[in-house]
């Protein structure tokens, strides 16, 4: 099914066209067309799969039919990133139709966006605590929303963002449609359904689980030697664009400082970092400035790169489903992509979850070469476990000069098992 079947207004396909868009995805085709019809959606669906668009494009065409010059619609997101991703998204497919809409999060300055609300805004994209805010300065007005639309309502409840929604929800004074989506549905989250949808036609593409253009493999590691086995692993990659999830935001600088060091195009991204700081991280993976980004699970859900080639867990994530949104990351929209996973004796549980999931067991992979057996710091030590111990490369000014990763005349490194390396292809 293309686009063209949705009979959208000229302006916005002007904008959809330009953007290169031609075939719907499965959500977009089958939660198009009822939230067109004004019907409530619970919208299920694995990330990178399209839903931005499956429900931006009926509220342009909404408002394109009957412009209000005054906020008609309402998105609600859980992380200031997600907001930014789908503020983007709104001005490119409604490039042309004159619809203006403002992204709304906390860490940034709060006079310039009531001031930027006075002219005549129509889509606001908001993070719930900031939302309140602007609700309590009485500087935004949910009063005449006709659309709200709840996006990864999971997230949300695993943030703590429900009792906010809540109240949000309390200051939209007119009958509205509702459009809610999830990857997955834990009980809060379909009792909120139950209390705010109308009779919603449910929307679920695939199940809760990885998505299959996405290769998984195991590397046992004991905790100690995760950073040199890093630093293996990457210098084998060559060029590509590599995300990797730590469990704290200490680990994470501590990470990202070490492969800085060691002369990689590093960034790193966890909650104590400000917006302009997380921006710029953001921005540079984007346009492969920046080849590795480290980060906690602030950006697990929703950031919406195509490029990337392998998300790397450094730490087992919690979860399964944290898992899933991890590694959504890359394999997204027809691309495919690679999920390495460092395990050690005390994640074998996870595994076997994990395993259980996927209906298969997870290839277990080791380098040649590399020493398993080198002992663990002395305790006096232990806040430099883990740290790479060779020499660093000297630094260059010129970071835009240096290659994505630094040639260190290394022969390719060989890997163990039968089996052709997913980051070979």
């Amino acid at each position: 099914m293309n686009f063209e079947t949705l009979n959208l207004h000229p302006a916005i396909m002007k904008g959809v066209h330009e953007l290169g868009y031609t075939e719907l995805t499965p959500i977009q085709e089958q939660a198009i067309p009822p939230v067109l019809q004004g019907k409530d959606i619970i919208g299920l669906a694995q990330t990178g799969t399209g839903k931005t668009a499956a429900f931006v494009l009926p509220i342009l065409e909404r408002l394109m039919k009957a412009p209000k010059r005054q906020i008609s619609a309402v998105i609600i997101t859980p992380t200031r990133e997600l907001a930014e991703q789908i503020n983007g998204a709104i001005n490119a497919m409604g490039k042309y139709t004159g619809v203006k809409s403002i992204a709304v999060y906390g860490g940034t300055n709060v006079e310039a966006q009531v001031r930027e609300l006075t002219r005549s805004v129509e889509i606001v994209v908001a993070c719930p605590g900031r939302l309140l805010d602007h609700l309590w300065r009485g500087s935004i007005d949910l009063s005449k929303v006709e659309v709200l639309v709840i996006d990864e309502a999971d997230r949300m409840l695993d943030m703590g963002f429900l009792p906010d929604i809540k109240k949000i929800l309390q200051c939209m004074l007119k009958p509205r449609q509702t459009l809610m989506f999830s990857a997955t549905m834990p009980e809060d989250i379909r009792k909120l359904a139950k209390e705010i949808l109308k009779n919603p036609v449910t929307v679920q593409i695939g199940q809760t689980a990885p998505a299959v253009a996405v290769s998984h493999a195991l590397y046992p590691v004991k905790q100690h030697l995760k950073t040199d086995l890093l630093m293996e692993l990457l210098y084998g990659l060559e060029s590509k664009s590599v995300l990797i999830f730590t469990r704290t935001k200490h680990r994470t600088e501590r990470v990202a400082k070490t492969l800085k060091s060691a002369g990689f195009r590093v960034a790193s991204l966890q909650g104590d970092l400000t917006q302009s700081r997380r921006q710029a991280a953001l921005d540079g993976f984007r346009k492969g400035t920046i080849k590795i980004l480290v980060a906690t699970d602030i950006v697990a859900r929703g950031i919406d790169i195509l490029h990337i080639s392998h998300v790397i867990n450094y730490d087992m994530p919690a979860n399964t489903d944290d898992y899933i949104h991890r590694i959504g990351r890359t394999g997204r929209v027809n691309n495919s992509g690679d999920a390495l996973t460092f395990v050690t004796d005390a994640d074998m549980e996870m595994v076997n979850s994990l395993e259980r999931i996927l209906k298969k067991k997870i290839e277990r992979r080791k380098l040649d070469n590399f020493d398993y057996t080198k002992p663990a710091p002395p305790q006096t030590a232990i806040r430099r476990a883990g740290q790479f111990t060779r020499k660093p490369f000297a630094s260059r000014s010129d970071d835009s000069a240096a290659p994505a990763y630094r040639d260190r005349g290394r022969p390719g490194i060989r890997r163990s098992g039968n089996f052709t390396p997913a980051f070979s292809r």
